[in-house]
């Protein structure tokens, strides 16, 4: 496993021994089914429910793996990352239940949820513009000044290594996937699900799934190199707009993963829509493209056993209700 200073790709026994060290802390979120899930894409689809996780997305197992992994000397400088919620929120409760001090800088335009929810988990929130500033410059300027540590949301194998333990889960309760569709934003879950199928599940076909616009990972995969996302892009999908695939992360997915998936805002809606009423769960817009994936018919014909990662549950309860106002009694 690579050091913070240092960083050389986790290979799949990283994920193992990061399952070891987060056992007590992460939860070990159920694998839920459906019957009108199955039926409706006419296979049958597993869904891991991280959005049940603690904070409320899969975030918090590379936050606290990579914090636990903190020499003493690192943990008293404190930390410092950038996030739209979810990592923040991750990051926060990690640093709180390890007595260090964090500080994220987040979009001014994060959902309300997410940033009331980091602060109140006794992080400090620095506050900028997604579209003139530069989050990432923002956060290495704090470090140089403040001592602070970096903790990246995706690209570092520590937090690849925590992230991929949802995927190692799911493999070991579902051992019979043929495809596996995981939401993507930097590439750090999918690609710490793809190292942990190399440990159990050789051959299993993994998908990112990305929303219209914002599909880097896609359209890198085609190119072979990594692309970017135009400026003029939106989505609601606010935890998946990162502008290009990490550069760890895009170095184990490229040579592992069968293709990228890509979904529109419609389908997401109809997706959070659907886990309310059936699944009975809440998923923010980012947490939702893979199960709109299978829901919308993106997943190749020949992938009959399919599992989807619910990455994430934290969406203000405005947009769920005008989201789920649709819903049929």
């Amino acid at each position: 496993m690579a050091t913070s200073s240092t960083p050389l790709l986790p290979n799949a026994g990283d994920i193992a021994l990061a399952a070891e060290r987060l056992a007590g802390h992460a939860l070990a979120t159920p694998v839920l089914t459906n019957r009108v899930l199955d039926e409706r894409s006419q296979r049958e689809v597993w869904c891991k429910a991280e959005n049940l996780q603690h904070t409320g997305s899969f975030k918090f197992r590379g936050a606290y793996h990579r914090l636990s992994c903190l020499t003493p000397e690192e943990q008293s400088r404190g930390v410092v990352a950038w996030s739209s919620g979810n990592h923040a929120q991750g990051v926060a409760l990690a640093a709180s239940k390890l007595g260090i001090r964090a500080s994220i800088v987040m979009p001014s335009d994060a959902p309300a949820i997410k940033t009331a929810n980091t602060l109140a988990l006794g992080a400090q929130v620095i506050p900028y513009d997604r579209f003139s500033e530069d989050r990432e410059a923002i956060a290495y300027d704090l470090a140089r000044r403040e001592g602070y540590i970096i903790v990246p949301s995706y690209d570092d194998p520590h937090i690849i290594a925590g992230q991929g333990t949802a995927g190692f889960e799911l493999m070991q309760a579902v051992p019979d996937l043929d495809a596996l569709l995981v939401c993507c934003s930097g590439g750090g879950l999918v690609a710490g699900c793809a190292l942990a199928a190399e440990y159990l599940k050789r051959g299993l076909a993994i998908y990112t799934v990305e929303p219209e616009g914002f599909d880097d990972h896609r359209r890198s995969f085609l190119s072979g190199s990594r692309e970017c996302n135009t400026g003029d892009a939106r989505s609601f999908c606010d935890a998946l707009l990162a502008p290009t695939p990490g550069e760890l992360t895009f170095a184990i997915n490229q040579p592992r993963l069968a293709g990228g998936l890509v979904v529109t805002d419609d389908d997401v809606a109809e997706a959070i829509r659907f886990g309310f009423e059936h699944l009975k769960v809440v998923l923010e817009p980012g947490g939702a493209v893979a199960l709109a994936a299978v829901l919308s018919g993106k997943v190749p014909e020949d992938k009959r056993r399919v599992g989807v990662m619910l990455s994430g549950g934290n969406i203000d309860s405005a947009l769920f209700a005008e989201l789920i106002a649709t819903v049929s009694s």
